[in-house]
């Protein structure tokens, strides 16, 4: 026998700014559904839920709670004044008797109870607001990214409690491996309609460019008619009057219809110009330690990061992955150790807290008021990669529209704000790219467009995320850091560090019962070369010569790179453009080898001769 269902929306319709964001929507959750909310940045999908949840009051239409039924809603930003501390909020949704899941779900989401609200930070009141939600047990949770904030393992154990719970649940989420792991159904939100497939996420992406496809298709065929039907009113005769304006109204019909299709919004057009190579060396860290007081950081540390590789960071939250980036790109100093930085570099850094971007400026003035981009407050243009470009129609390419190009920065939606800043990066060549959680709020499509534009980067990038879809999907390397100084390395992403993690784990009492068992006498060794002393005749040659190729090489590539900055060269002589931007890529790469190489040298020596 069907259940009713927990909550029924009927005839949704509601407008902002006199543009409706939805209209006629109709849509129920049923006892024990696991939905997954999807939708573009800005579609709509919170407006949505908190219309689920009561907090929004629909233009039109009913919402509808089975009696009884206890629907509750993770707030992004709770209220928690007059809560002494985070603790106390966490468990106001269950009896003093039962505190004790609110307390089993702190400490899986790693919250410490005691933090008093005042000093919390904006994650962690997220994390408190989630842990209320969770602990009370409610009959339908309506989720808005919960998964934000929180490091892989609370992921994780947020992931296998819901995934064992008996409730229903609508989820809001851009962590892709989550939504496929959890929902069994799929509610999209596209330009104010609400369609709904019984399958969950990971069916999503073919629904989706299906219902793309067979709309483009259904969009030829009027445009078809319409021509066809153009035609006739302009060239054809019929005997009956009466016939021909019913044929002209039909026309008029099919118009209007045109018209009132809304196109469907496009992908961002991001790109990004690698600029001038760096040297083969990005980064070399060797012995490397960094502590806080009794707080270890990094301990005996050592890497080497060469051109092109995607290098990801991973671990719980707290434990100093934002530190070690700043460490390997020379921001922070170790406490020990030694730290090579590569030649000819140009770095590019996306801030997972925005830091770059100034609230109460305008999206216009974020991007003209930059002295790094080139250009004043007072300009309309802003320099893409050596090219001006008007303010707006840069804008436009990440989505945004004119009315929000004066709008200020804190209007704007998480997602929003991370393409902003995407948008400030990719204006300048740049050769590394540092990106501290740059999954944070984007939607599907743009993840997947940020994605394959750093499969096809030239230059490195340096990454730290906790969305492990996105890690298997770019990272060719892994640190993994776990607490108390401890940080491997290992190759390719998530999935392939967790793999041979376990491999590692596996072996380890087999390798400790192997170093148990008595040994068999080793046979004598045969004699050990003579050490080295000092540095071969070879060595020491071409240790003497390198200053003088070096400097040779580098006057090289002034004059070069002096000849490339006529504007007009690629216009009226491009062989000689392109022969000269030849010459001045091959005698970088040469430098770089000879910087590498003359390192090498001198560091033997400095050691043979203490």
């Amino acid at each position: 026998m069907n259940r009713p269902p927990l909550l029924t929306l009927a005839d949704i319709s509601l407008t902002f700014g006199g543009n409706p964001l939805f209209e006629g929507v109709q849509l129920s959750v049923q006892p024990g559904d696991r939905v997954a909310l999807v939708g573009r940045n800005g579609s709509g999908k919170s407006t949505l839920l908190k219309i689920m949840a009561g907090l929004v009051e629909a233009d039109r239409g009913t919402r509808f709670v089975q009696p009884g039924a206890l629907v509750d809603y993770m707030a992004q930003d709770p209220d928690l004044s007059g809560w002494e501390t985070l603790g106390d909020y966490a468990a106001s949704g269950v009896p003093e008797a039962e505190r004790y899941r609110a307390d089993i779900v702190m400490e899986g989401l790693k919250l410490n109870p005691a933090t008093r609200p005042e000093a919390a930070s904006g994650g962690e009141r997220r994390r408190a607001a989630l842990a209320r939600i969770v602990a009370a047990e409610p009959e339908l949770m309506l989720l808005d990214e919960p998964t934000n904030h929180l490091d892989i393992e609370a992921i994780g154990w947020l992931e296998e409690h819901l995934a064992q719970t008996r409730a229903a649940f609508v989820l809001i989420s851009h962590d892709r491996a989550f939504l496929r792991r959890l929902t069994c159904a799929t509610l999209w939100v596209d330009r104010g309609e609400v369609r709904r497939q019984e399958r969950g996420f990971e069916g999503f992406e073919e629904w989706r460019d299906k219902t793309f496809e067979e709309e483009e298709q259904s969009r030829h065929k009027l445009d078809r008619l319409i021509k066809a039907e153009a035609r006739w009113a302009v060239e054809g005769i019929s005997a009956r009057r009466k016939r021909n304006m019913g044929r002209v109204r039909r026309l008029q019909g099919l118009r209007e219809e045109r018209r009132n299709q809304i196109a469907r919004t496009g992908v961002a057009r991001m790109e990004i110009d690698s600029g001038p190579k760096s040297g083969k060396l990005v980064v070399e860290a060797t012995d490397v330690a960094k502590a806080f007081g009794e707080r270890s950081i990094i301990r005996d540390f050592s890497i080497r990061v060469m051109r092109g590789e995607r290098v990801a960071l991973v671990g719980p939250n707290g434990v100093g992955k934002t530190t070690l980036l700043n460490i390997l790109t020379g921001q922070v100093a170790p406490d020990s150790g030694t730290i090579r930085i590569g030649t000819n570099l140009s770095a590019a850094l996306f801030d997972q807290n925005r830091a770059q971007l100034a609230p109460e400026k305008s999206l216009w003035a974020s991007l003209t008021e930059d002295p790094e981009l080139g250009v004043s407050g007072r300009s309309d243009q802003v320099m893409v990669r050596g090219t001006p470009r008007h303010v707006v129609g840069y804008l436009k390419e990440f989505l945004f529209d004119e009315r929000q190009a004066r709008g200020p920065v804190s209007a704007l939606s998480g997602g929003e704000k991370a393409r902003l800043l995407l948008a400030r990066i990719m204006a300048r060549a740049s050769n590394l790219l540092i990106l501290d959680e740059p999954t944070n709020d984007l939607d599907v499509e743009t993840l997947d467009l940020l994605q394959e534009i750093l499969d096809d980067y030239d230059g490195t990038v340096l990454l730290v995320s906790h969305d492990r879809d996105f890690l298997d999907l770019v990272a060719t390397t892994t640190i993994a850091m776990e607490g108390d100084g401890r940080a491997t390395v290992y190759a390719g992403g998530w999935t392939d560090y967790r793999s041979q993690r376990a491999e590692g784990l596996a072996d380890a009492p087999a390798a400790a019962a192997a170093a148990a068992k008595p040994k068999a006498a080793a046979p004598e060794p045969a004699a050990a070369p003579k050490p080295q002393d000092r540095l071969s005749y070879k060595q020491s040659l071409r240790l003497e010569a390198l200053p003088a190729e070096m400097e040779r090489v580098t006057a090289e590539i002034a004059r070069l790179e002096q000849f490339l900055a006529d504007p007009e060269l690629f216009t009226t002589a491009p062989a000689k453009f392109q022969k000269a931007t030849d010459g001045l890529v091959e005698r970088q790469e040469r430098l770089a080898a000879m910087e590498e190489e003359w390192l090498e040298l001198e560091a033997l020596r400095e050691e043979l001769e203490g």
